[in-house]
């Protein structure tokens, strides 16, 4: 399984924001916990089976320019299944 590829634009007391690019299905974030609550910006769209830490998944389908929010505590990981390179922004809120 290959890596997908994390690129801080911005990482300062009150948010980081993080381009994440998965250049092949299988590309994967690799198990993680968010610290904080976030939103994620899909700039391509794409499909991604996201693993929970119970071992539980779910297929996801994300759609370029539909923005979605998480919670802090999430602990999962998340992988490609799009054929094409896929492209989102995640946004962390640390206040």
């Amino acid at each position: 399984m290959s890596t997908a590829r994390a690129t801080v634009g911005i990482d300062d007391p009150r948010i980081r924001v993080t381009t994440w690019t998965f250049e092949q299905s299988g590309d994967s974030t690799g198990p993680h916990r968010h610290e904080y609550d976030y939103v994620v910006i899909p700039v391509t769209g794409g499909t991604f089976t996201v693993t929970n830490a119970d071992g539980t998944t779910r297929e996801m389908t994300q759609r370029a320019a539909a923005p979605y929010h998480g919670t802090a505590g999430t602990d999962h990981d998340v992988v490609s299944s799009s054929d094409a390179t896929a492209v989102f922004v995640e946004v962390e809120l640390k206040d």
